[in-house]
């Protein structure tokens, strides 16, 4: 990993724990963005525990990075290699031992909470987020492989993807929803979550065990429409606006969430032992230099939330971050006037959503690609 490793000593990890537990009180859990073995084997994770952490996410980019910049997990891709271990089957058993691990660590997290908290995510392999049977298919091959109960399988919000998230979720297997961005996407994510709960109790399944998340990209979304902006002839309009859109875009998301929680359909499931399908904040760390650098997590604290933090975000703000919920049910309003007069200025949050989502596809494909070469790079100079 690069960027300053950190190292927290015991009076620090009291006051970064009140901190991570006073958000908890609002009703947010903070995980970690980022996975590495380092980060696993020196004890670093369990030392962000201690500050309050309570779950990891992960994704190609994550791996990639974490396995092209060192030498840390060369010993086990040689004796793979050595095994007649195929490229993709190396990938594969690297990165589910890894998150073995760290589900193992968050384990005693995950009981503690009765299910709520303690979870580590898999992204199954990007280059089916366009295929609903091989999605699925991959799905219950890695939850089988992976075994444990407090892994969530990642799968991104698209057409074919709903149907997948569908069909895991009645086979009773852990889902975080990944790449949302617009409130149509959020729509069709929690209507696949009903849907798949639904069809687990229906086959007599148990809902009691069964958790999901709908993960909401941010900062990308202030990226773009500021770009926008700045394109526009100068005024008061487009200043005002700069640096709202993705919170308002949130905002919309969370009020939509609130209304499918208070509905009579998932009143119904509730209780039948279901679980809130809690809106998880991705893409959190701040990009512009111009903003705060705790601006997405301070903008975003709410009730029944879940905020993915990379390292650096989550140093700053255990820095200088001020606890206060931000994000609530009744900013609608607020929330749609900012995405209105966007849209009077010619810029369409809808059309921004599209291309983000096709272009974080693309993006997370090209990892893929990326890792599966820094691997086969290794293994021929071994």
């Amino acid at each position: 990993m690069k960027g300053k490793k950190i190292s927290i000593s015991t009076e620090e990890a009291n006051v970064a724990k009140t901190t991570i537990e006073r958000l908890g009180e609002l009703g947010q859990s903070i995980w970690l963005d980022y996975i590495s073995r380092p980060l696993i084997t020196s004890g670093r994770l369990k030392e962000l525990i201690g500050a309050g952490v309570t779950g990891m996410t992960s994704n190609p980019t994550i791996f990639d990075q974490a396995i092209s910049s060192g030498s840390a997990y060369d010993e086990q891709i040689r004796g793979l290699k050595k095994a007649g271990k195929s490229v993709f089957e190396i990938y594969d058993d690297i990165t589910i031992k890894d998150i073995q691990a760290a589900a193992d660590i968050f384990k005693p997290i995950y009981e503690r909470t009765k299910g709520l908290d303690g979870y580590v995510s898999l992204e199954i392999n990007p280059q089916l987020a366009y295929k609903t049977q091989e999605t699925i298919e991959e799905g219950k091959r890695l939850a089988k492989k992976v075994d444990r109960p407090n892994v969530m399988f990642k799968v991104p919000a698209t057409d074919a993807g709903y149907k997948a998230i569908q069909a895991l979720l009645a086979e009773g297997i852990n889902v975080n929803i990944t790449l949302i961005f617009s409130l149509e996407q959020y729509r069709k994510t929690a209507a696949a979550y009903l849907a798949g709960i639904k069809k687990l109790l229906q086959n007599k399944g148990d809902a009691r065990p069964v958790r999901s998340v709908a993960s909401v990209f941010v900062s990308r979304i202030d990226t773009t429409v500021d770009a926008l902006l700045d394109k526009l002839p100068e005024n008061k309009e487009a200043l005002y606006l700069t640096g709202k859109a993705a919170k308002a875009n949130a905002n919309l998301i969370y009020c939509a969430y609130a209304q499918i929680c208070a509905g009579d359909e998932f009143k119904g499931l509730k209780k039948q032992g279901a679980s809130v399908q809690r809106v998880l904040w991705g893409s959190t760390g701040t990009k512009n230099p111009a903003y705060s650098d705790i601006k997405y997590v301070a903008e975003l604290v709410g009730k029944d939330t879940v905020n993915t933090v990379p390292e650096k975000t989550l140093q700053a703000f255990l820095d200088h971050g001020v606890i206060e919920k931000t994000c609530t049910a009744d900013a609608a309003d607020e929330a749609q006037e900012v995405i209105d007069s966007l849209q009077k200025l010619g810029i369409d949050i809808n059309d921004i959503c599209a291309q983000l989502l096709t272009d974080g596809v693309i993006a997370f494909e090209r990892s893929f690609v990326s890792l599966l070469d820094a691997i086969e790079k290794k293994t021929k100079g071994m």
